[in-house]
Parts: C-alpha cells; structure tokens; sequence
C-alpha cells in the first residue's frame, strides 16, 4: 500500500506525523515515534515570550544584569541542542514550532533554524483577539504580517497553524498563501480557563481533544480543497484511522496527531496506521492519493452539505 505524500515540500513516507507536543522533548519518545510509523514531526512550540528581547532586557543588560538576558538565551540555546539532538538521532524531517503574536526580534531566530538543518517551519499563529478596539481586518493582517516576518529569515517552506476564529478564514488563507506560505494547518485549538466555584479563582486544565473536535477542520479542507495550491494539515480531534481518512478524504495531505498520542502512547500511531491500510484495502485503494480529496466541496455531488444546505433540514428533522 503507497502511502506517501507531500507536506511543505517534503516526501513524506505516510500522512501521520506528530504534532507539536511535549513528545518531542524526550528523545526516547521521539524515537519511538519514528518507530511506530511517524513520517515527520513537529516539535514543541518555542514561545514569542520565552525567546523576546524587550527594552526591560536591554536595559538589564546594559546595567551588567547577567540575569536580564541570560533567560531568553539559554532558551533560545535548550530549542536549538534539543533539535540538533532530533535531527541527528532520527531519519525523518524535524519541522521546529515558532509559537507567537506579534512581529519583533524573536522571528530572526528562524534564521538559527534554518542554518541548523531544519527542511521547514511551522508558524503556530496563537492569538486571541479580546481588544475590542480591534477590527476583524487588522486581525488578520496581523497573522498574515506575522508570517512575512517569519518567510523573510528564510529560504525553506514555512507553514501556518491557524485557529478558526476568523471573520473570512478562505480569504486568510489565499492572503498567506500569496504571501509565500507553503501550507497551512487547520485549526489550533485554543485551551480555555476555568473557575474554581470554591476559590473564586481562575483555574487553568489541559483538556485533551475527542474526535468531535475534527469536523470543522473537516469541512474548511473540503471547502479549501482544489481551491488553494498550498499544502493542508488536518489538526485537533484526531484519535483514530476513521478520522484521519474523513480528513484526507476532504482534502488533508498529512494528519497531526497530539491528544490520541498522548493518551495512548506512541503505538497508537501503528495501529492508526495499519487501520488505514486495511480501510485502503478493503475499499479496492492501491494509494492514498487516491482517496485525497474524492469528498471535498469541488468534487462533492452536494457541494452546498458543506456550507449552510444541511442546517434547517438538520434542525427540523430533530425528534423529541
């Protein structure tokens, strides 16, 4: 069974590749995801506010503080050790996560990246838009200048992480990908704060996804599908070989797999993996290019499903 595809211009064995996870800070772990069938990975985000020089550090620095500058170094340093360590352990391409907001200093550290080994990038662009001063348009030029940024330090494919809360997500889309932008992966998932009844505090907890969580990348692959030539990633909610061939079906050259790894260890991939050959064989496939795409909104024999046709027929069909 061929189950190679191409992702941010690499060839890719299969289309399971880890996702930006603490998986990759653990050099055993990484391997045994290269073991367990892993085509690439994407390692753990490196953060705007970890790695940024603001004018507090400077001028710490110019007053012999080693302490005012030594954090955001060694940080920046720990990222670079832990990617060369991955890169010459494992025979698969290491995609590094930059994780940021806003457009500064920390983006030159792509250039690091690059000169280290890194065949691509990944731009997590993790902004949540609670200026209420803000317009929808100013947001979306924020992530799209973000990403000049970033594609301006180098030569390699960069790819964007996006989450879905945007007014014209398709336009964003064909705004990065005329900006450079070699692929995009669909949706981050923002994790919410809670309170503590008892406290009255705000309380923070790391929610794993479930498989509910993947339909509506589902369905913005299969809109985007045949309409954008960049790459395309399916992320969040994906636990099993049912999910990722609904999302490759719809249009997703690789699916990133985070929660299902974490809660099952890096087997999970084997079987997620061998699920999808026997799926493959049983339906007459010989290639996963054969499947990719056959239910996007271009090829889809109810095109309107993926948009608003199903609603009112959803809803009134309901029965108490």
């Amino acid at each position: 069974m061929d189950l190679s595809t191409r992702y941010l211009g690499l060839e890719l064995k299969n289309p399971f590749v880890p996702s930006s996870s603490p998986l990759s800070k653990n050099l055993d772990s990484a391997r045994q995801l290269e073991d367990c069938g892993a085509s690439a990975i994407i390692m753990h985000s490196l953060f705007q506010e970890e790695i940024a020089e603001d004018s507090t550090t400077h001028r710490g620095s110019e007053m012999g503080s080693h302490h005012a500058t030594s954090s955001p170094l060694a940080r920046r340093d720990e990222y670079l050790e832990q990617f060369v360590r991955l890169k010459k352990s494992l025979d698969i391409p290491i995609i590094p996560s930059l994780n940021g907001t806003s457009v500064g200093d920390w983006v030159n550290y792509a250039t690091e990246l690059e000169t280290a080994g890194a065949d691509a990038l990944e731009l997590n662009a993790y902004y949540f838009a609670a200026d209420l001063n803000e317009t929808a348009d100013a947001v979306e030029q924020r992530v799209v200048s973000l990403f000049r940024a970033v594609r301006d330090q180098v030569s390699l494919p960069v790819g964007v992480k996006l989450s879905p809360f945007f007014s014209s997500l398709g336009n964003l889309v064909k705004s990065l990908e005329a900006s450079g932008a070699s692929g995009i992966a669909l949706f981050n998932r923002f994790y919410q704060p809670n309170i503590d009844l008892e406290t009255l505090q705000l309380s923070a907890a790391l929610d794993l996804s479930t498989s509910g969580d993947a339909l509506l990348a589902m369905r913005w692959l299969a809109i985007l599908k045949g309409r954008v030539d960049l790459s395309l990633a399916a992320t969040g909610g994906i636990h099993f070989a049912e999910d990722a061939l609904k999302m490759i079906l719809c249009g997703a050259d690789v699916t990133y797999l985070g929660s299902t790894l974490l809660a099952n260890g890096p087997r999970q991939l084997t079987r997620i993996h061998d699920s999808t050959v026997r799926w493959l064989e049983e339906h007459g496939y010989e290639s996963i290019e054969q499947i990719k795409g056959l239910m996007s909104q271009a090829k889809s024999s109810d095109p309107a499903a993926f948009e608003r046709g199903h609603y009112m027929k959803l809803l009134q069909s309901y029965k108490l």
